[in-house]
C-alpha cells in the first residue's frame, strides 16, 4: 500500500498532464478538421447544395478505412509520420499526432450526422430564401447541429481518453503508460485500480458536463 502511494504521488501528477496534453491537442485538431470534412460530406451528398456522388464516395472510402484500422495497429504505422511532425514519437507530442489522425475520421461522421439529422424543410426554406451556403451554415446548420456536435465531441474526448491510454504501450506517456510501467510491469494492483478509478471518474465529469451543455443549446 505505501508502494502504491509512493509511486501515484511520483508519478501521478505527470501522467494526468501529459494524458491532458494528448487529449486536448488531438480533440482540437480532430474536432476543427473533422467538423469541416463533416460538413464537406454533407455539402456533396445534399441535393439542395451541390451533389457530387464521386467525391463523396472517394473522400467516405478514405474516412472508412482510416476509422476500420484498430488504434494500436495505427498507431504503430504512424510511428514514422508522427516522428517527423514531433522529432520523437514516444512522447505525449509524438502521441498526439496518432491521436489526431485518428479522431479527425471518427468526429467527421460524428459531424456528417449531426447535419444530416438537420430536417430538410428547415434547410430548404432558408436555400429559398436565396442564402449562400455559409449563411445558411451561420445561421442554420451550426445552431441545428449543435446539440448533436457537443455530444459528438463528449465521444470523441472519451474516446480519446480511451486511446491515450493505448499510447502507454510504447511509452509515450499518459495514464496508461503509468498504469503499465508502474502497476503491469511491477505487479501493483494498487496503481492498476487507482488508474481505472481515475479514468472512470475523468469520464463520467466530460459526460456530465457534455449532457449538461447539450440540453442548454436543444432547441425545444
Amino acid at each position: 500500500m505505501n508502494e502504491t502511494i509512493t509511486i501515484l504521488q511520483q508519478n501521478l501528477g505527470t501522467a494526468l498532464w501529459d494524458t491532458a496534453k494528448m487529449v486536448f491537442i488531438s480533440g482540437f485538431i480532430g474536432i476543427i478538421f473533422g467538423t469541416l470534412i463533416g460538413l464537406f460530406l454533407y455539402y456533396f451528398s445534399n441535393p439542395l447544395f451541390a451533389p457530387r456522388p464521386l467525391v463523396n464516395s472517394i473522400c467516405g472510402f478514405i474516412i472508412n478505412a482510416i476509422r476500420s484500422l484498430p488504434f494500436l495497429i495505427l498507431m504503430v504505422v504512424l510511428i514514422p509520420f508522427a516522428k517527423l511532425v514531433a522529432g520523437d514519437p514516444y512522447t505525449p507530442l509524438g502521441g498526439a499526432v496518432s491521436l489526431s489522425v485518428a479522431a479527425i475520421p471518427f468526429f467527421a461522421r460524428l459531424a456528417e450526422g449531426a447535419f444530416a439529422e438537420i430536417d430538410a424543410g428547415v434547410v430548404e426554406a432558408a436555400r429559398s430564401t436565396g442564402a449562400g451556403f455559409f449563411l445558411i451554415f451561420q445561421e442554420v446548420l451550426f445552431p441545428e447541429a449543435l446539440p448533436a456536435l457537443i455530444r459528438g465531441v463528449v465521444l470523441t474526448l472519451i474516446s480519446l481518453l480511451g486511446y491515450s491510454a493505448m499510447v502507454g504501450t510504447i511509452g509515450a506517456g499518459g495514464i496508461g503508460d503509468l498504469a503499465i510501467q508502474f502497476g503491469y510491469n511491477r505487479y501493483n494492483t494498487g496503481v492498476l485500480v487507482s488508474v481505472i478509478v481515475i479514468l472512470i471518474v475523468i469520464v463520467q465529469i466530460v459526460q456530465w458536463c457534455g449532457d449538461r451543455l447539450a440540453e442548454h443549446y436543444t432547441r425545444v
